[in-house]
């Protein structure tokens, strides 16, 4: 763990008393010493996480008394030597991620001391050894990512050792009845995207210790046995993409643990169990595209954990139960397109305010969409098509540009969407509610000293010290007002400089309302956000002043400034330090803004963004959750300086009170726990990218995106890094993916991502940018 760069020199072949040699996570070039073989004394020869290439030599056969060779994530190529198989005392083989072809020796099946094997992520074909499983007390078998295929070595059938096995992505034949045992201690089974064939075994019921079994894209045939109920510790569950048949067995339901099912692309019929209700730690179901029918149950509605619902490609009939609003995590989607359902569109599904992705399209829905879907803040898909909806389609906060096809047939929806008829009825009611406003306004503001009683008008701001000389009618004045800056501002100031709210001064529009640019009276530019008057947030006005109290007392320079708000029966609205570039999602849409939002303004941003999270958790008090954390929220100056702004969803963190655990924001920036700490997670992965990293937020990295090399996610568009930026980077990433760990527990706090950017550690820039793989960064 340092930055020793140049080759290994053949001299340390002379150090042969030499016992244990460490040299992993440098920069070291060049091959390995056949030299390194006359250390015949070595217990431990260390080397990954280098830049190591050529093959390993032959002589390192010689040093029998070796147990630990470590040779992975490095550049190494040529063939496996056969000599390896003369290391009777290795217990711990790990040479995965390099670039080795050809087969694997067959004398790698007496390794009778071998523990562990790892050879994953190379280009090894060929059989594996039959004997590969030779000794008693073989447990760990990592050979997936290879092109390995024949039969499934006869000797893992009685390997009762093993507590992992994953040979998945490779070209394997073989019936699983036949070829696989029982495992009192396997706690993980991969054998995902082989040829595999074969019913599944009765024997797995007895493998008690298994957290994930994943035998998806095979070629596995019969019925999903109930049997599958005794593994209690299941937590992944993937029988997709075979030919499965038959019902899905109601006893999988006793899976008290699962949190991942997929059992999509089968033959499965009958109906979804009732029994589904049982599965409360369910976050993913994937039952799509298989012949299942009958009536989707209410009990869905019950998996309150799930986050992703696909049963889309189905002949489910009837209506679409109103429980599934119940679900009030479920953000990253839900699909139940291409069945033959029915009937009108349930109200409730407006409760899901944290959903990104809604298909409802190729089914027989009829009536409007309601209303209620406009409270869907993160809806960013809502397909609908083919269906015989008709009426207005409610706009959602992030649908201002969706596509027409999504809407196309259907009996005859309108909007003010591209490509829709607008809804005339609609529209010529807005005009006249608009005049009778008009006419009121003037009125109202006339009115409003005289009965300011009677009107809910709070001003939120630090006050300074009155003047003798004030009287009752300046704290009249006071209450209608917006806050104390520069002299007083009057109310009727907000509304001049907006002409009434008038949409050309509009430069922002959300699931909250309108934001407004506003120069006041003194040529102070301001942002002023208009909520919704039906906002729900401010049903409770006296805890939406207490937050206002604490959010205006907010003095934080990458925090944007609110001065106050202003709150009364016709006007709702926030008052905000005027931001000149807008949003960063908007300068990365812009080609131009994105490249001259170079790397080290990217850098200092996430450093800026950190602090100002870090400032929010563990300097307010009590303590402040963002909760919507997102590109959109992160405003910029001329000079590319970060704001966070937005606090709309935004959560004060006292003991006695239950609001903390609300759920709100928006999809692929929330997580129930540490949101805010996901977000910036998130957050940091689209500044490196360039796009919002949607892909790699599932829960957890796939095995061909942990292989992803950093250097290929890159936005493109600024100038290449400089090795100074390179090494912040690695570091940015490293945070990043630690920001996204599926548990809530794993994450660092914001103070802690905020002192690693600012404090690296020495061991944080040791692996070369050119070689970082996603994987790397989510370990290191």
């Amino acid at each position: 763990r340092n930055q020793i760069t140049g080759s290994i020199p053949p001299e340390l072949g002379n150090l042969t008393m030499l016992n244990d040699l460490y040299l992993y996570t440098n920069q070291i070039t060049g091959p390995i010493p056949l030299e390194l073989g006359n250390l015949l004394n070595l217990r431990i020869l260390d080397l990954f996480d280098n830049q190591i290439s050529g093959s390993i030599p032959d002589s390192l056969g010689n040093i029998t008394n070796l147990e630990y060779l470590g040779l992975y994530q490095n550049q190494i190529t040529g063939s496996m030597p056969k000599t390896l198989g003369r290391l009777q005392s290795i217990q711990d083989l790990q040479i995965f991620d390099n670039k080795l072809s050809g087969t694997l020796p067959q004398e790698f099946g007496d390794l009778i001391s071998l523990v562990r094997l790892g050879l994953s992520r190379n280009s090894l074909s060929g059989p594996l050894p039959a004997n590969i499983c030779s000794g008693d007390r073989f447990q760990y078998l990592d050979v997936s990512f290879n092109m390995f295929n024949g039969p499934i070595p006869s000797s893992l059938k009685t390997c009762t050792s093993l507590v992992r096995i994953d040979i998945q992505s490779n070209k394997l034949t073989g019936d699983i009845s036949q070829h696989f045992g029982v495992y009192p201690q396997l706690t993980k089974m991969r054998l995902a995207s082989n040829r595999l064939s074969g019913h599944i075994s009765p024997n797995i019921g007895a493998c008690t210790q298994l957290t994930v079994l994943n035998l998806a894209q095979n070629m596995i045939t019969g019925s999903i046995p109930p049997i599958l109920s005794k593994l209690s510790n299941l937590i992944e569950l993937r029988l997709d993409s075979n030919h499965l048949s038959g019902e899905i067995p109601a006893e999988i339901c006793t899976l008290a643990n699962l949190y991942r099912l997929n059992l999509s692309s089968n033959q499965l019929s009958g109906a979804i169990p009732t029994q589904i209700e049982k599965l409360n730690k369910l976050g993913y179901l994937d039952i799509s595209r298989n012949r299942l029918s009958g009536l989707i149950p209410e009990e869905l509605g019950a998996c309150m954990k799930l986050q992703s619902l696909k049963i889309n490609n189905n002949n489910f009939n009837g209506s679409l139960p109103g429980a599934i609003g119940n679900i009030a995590g479920l953000q990253i989607m839900l699909d139940v397109s291409n069945n033959k359902l029915s009937g009108v569109l349930p109200q409730q599904l407006g409760r899901l305010q944290i959903l990104e992705f809604l298909n409802l399209s190729h089914n027989q829905f009829s009536g409007s969409i309601p209303s209620s879907f406009a409270s869907m803040v993160s809806l960013s898909t809502l397909d609908v098509s083919y269906n015989d909806l008709e009426g207005l389609v409610p706009t959602a906060r992030l649908l201002q540009n969706a596509s027409a096809s999504w809407f196309l047939p259907n009996k005859g929806l309108c909007g003010n969407l591209s490509g829709l008829r607008p809804c005339y009825a609609t529209t010529v009611a807005a005009h006249k509610k608009g005049k009778i406003l008009g006419l009121l306004l003037p009125i109202v503001l006339v009115m409003g000293f005289i009965i300011v009683a009677a009107i809910v008008v709070t001003i939120i701001l630090t006050r300074k010290k009155r003047n003798p000389q004030e009287t009752v009618t300046a704290e009249a004045r006071d209450l209608f007002s917006v806050w104390n800056f520069n002299g007083r501002l009057a109310f009727d100031d907000i509304v001049r400089a907006t002409e009434d709210f008038d949409d050309k001064y509009i430069i922002g529009t959300g699931g909250y309302g309108k934001v407004y640019k506003a120069q006041l009276q003194d040529g102070q530019l301001v942002a002023v956000k208009k909520l919704h008057q039906t906002e729900e947030e401010l049903d409770d006005e006296r805890r939406f002043r207490s937050e206002m109290e604490i959010l205006t007392q907010i003095r934080q320079r990458s925090i944007v400034r609110m001065y106050g708000f202003c709150s009364h029966p016709v006007y709702k609205f926030l008052v905000y330090d005027y931001i000149k570039q807008g949003s960063l999602h908007r300068i990365l849409e812009n080609q131009e803004l994105a490249k001259e939002l170079d790397w080290n303004k990217r850098i200092a941003l996430a450093t800026d963004v950190a602090q100002a999270i870090s400032y929010l958790h563990h300097e307010c008090s009590p303590p402040i959750i963002h909760r919507d954390i997102t590109s959109n929220n992160i405003l910029l100056d001329t000079s590319f300086k970060g704001f966070v702004s937005d606090f709309g969803t935004a959560r004060i963190l006292k003991p006695d009170s239950s609001n903390s655990s609300a759920l709100a924001g928006t999809y692929g920036y929330i997580a129930p726990e540490k949101c805010d700490v996901y977000s910036f997670g998130v957050v940091v992965l689209e500044l490196v990218m360039g796009k919002h990293p949607r892909d790699l937020l599932d829960g957890s990295l796939s095995n061909g995106e942990q292989s992803m090399m950093v250097k290929d996610i890159l936005d493109q568009r600024p100038t290449t890094p400089i090795s100074t930026e390179e090494n912040s980077l690695a570091l940015l990433i490293k945070l990043a993916l630690s920001c996204l760990e599926s548990s809530p527990q794993a994450r660092p706090t914001m103070r802690e991502a905020y002192q690693t950017l600012i404090q690296p550690s020495s061991s944080s820039t040791t692996v070369p940018f050119s070689a970082l793989t996603l994987q790397q960064g989510m370990h290191v």
